[in-house]
């Protein structure tokens, strides 16, 4: 099976820095999802927290996929059996938009979630959804090392996904992603163009990232020594892992996606060490407004 994964968060709603196109059209939708069973693409990744994105799958009759859905947001800082309804609502829905009877995993979306007092209730309820056969894999969406460690620590889960891309190496750095591989985890790769960031031009690029602006130089004077494109560069930097069963790719288009399948293929040269930062407001992008 090919090793991309499609994020489906474009599907429903505007997604991502570099999201000009919006939203994506049903017509269009229906194209990249077509051609992907062609490439042997078979893994979705949605949410309900992504606008119409899983009703939008539903209508187009995604069987044939993988499909990873997530939790919402808590906003409580203590978990109770009300959390509880509230997830069992929305996975309900979550399956009737989706138009199916079961997913392949549902993820904790918000990984500090687990870290609240009656955390264990959620997980509960999850365990009893694999038991049922209404998902086969748990799952965590993590950004954090501290929010992986306390996951395995405490919960028993079979998927994590997790920020990775040519820029963020600190879950390579710290052996966490060859620790997962051992442990028999699968293994999720997100972000790796955060959100569009990695793929825009100087010119383009908002100011207020700036502030890296010995990085971005370094970036182009790298990409142009070796004449590799960011795209190449950063798909071909997320491939190179083998610990990575699935690496995850926002799509607007079906050209987008043939793009990103030809780019898969090639060198990827050696990368510097100026291209390495472990800068959290540029590496999480929910601390991007407070840039």
């Amino acid at each position: 099976m090919n090793r991309l994964a499609i994020g489906t968060a474009q599907f429903g709603m505007d997604y991502g820095i570099g999201s000009s196109p919006g939203k994506v059209s049903i017509g269009e939708v229906k194209k990249i999802l077509e051609y992907a069973k062609t490439t042997n693409i078979d893994m979705l990744d949605t949410a309900s927290a992504y606008g119409k994105s899983e009703k939008t799958l539903g209508e187009l009759n995604v069987d044939e996929f993988k499909v990873v859905t997530k939790t919402r947001h808590f906003n409580a800082l203590k978990l109770t059996d009300d959390d509880v309804n509230l997830l069992n609502h929305d996975f309900d829905r979550s399956l009737q938009d989706l138009k199916l009877d079961s997913v392949y995993s549902l993820l904790i979306h918000n990984a500090d979630d687990l870290m609240k007092p009656g955390a264990s209730k959620i997980i509960e309820f999850i365990q009893n959804l694999k038991k049922t056969n209404k998902i086969k894999k748990i799952g965590i969406s993590i950004y954090e090392n501290k929010h992986l460690s306390f996951a395995l620590e405490n919960f028993d889960i079979d998927l994590v996904q997790l920020p990775l891309n040519i820029f963020d190496r600190r879950l390579i750095d710290n052996g966490m992603l060859k620790l997962l591989s051992q442990e028999g985890l699968e293994v999720h790769a997100r972000s790796i163009f955060l959100q569009g960031l990695i793929l825009m031009e100087n010119t383009s690029r908002p100011r207020k990232f700036d502030r890296w602006n010995s990085l971005w130089k370094s970036w182009m004077e790298w990409l142009n020594d070796y004449k590799i494109s960011p795209l190449e560069a950063s798909i071909r930097y997320a491939m190179s892992f083998s610990e990575i069963s699935k690496v995850l790719v926002g799509i607007d288009s079906v050209n987008q996606l043939i793009e990103i399948i030809d780019a898969t293929s090639g060198i990827l040269p050696p990368i510097p060490n100026e291209l390495y930062t472990d800068d959290s407001l540029l590496l999480n992008p929910s601390n991007w407004d407070l840039i």
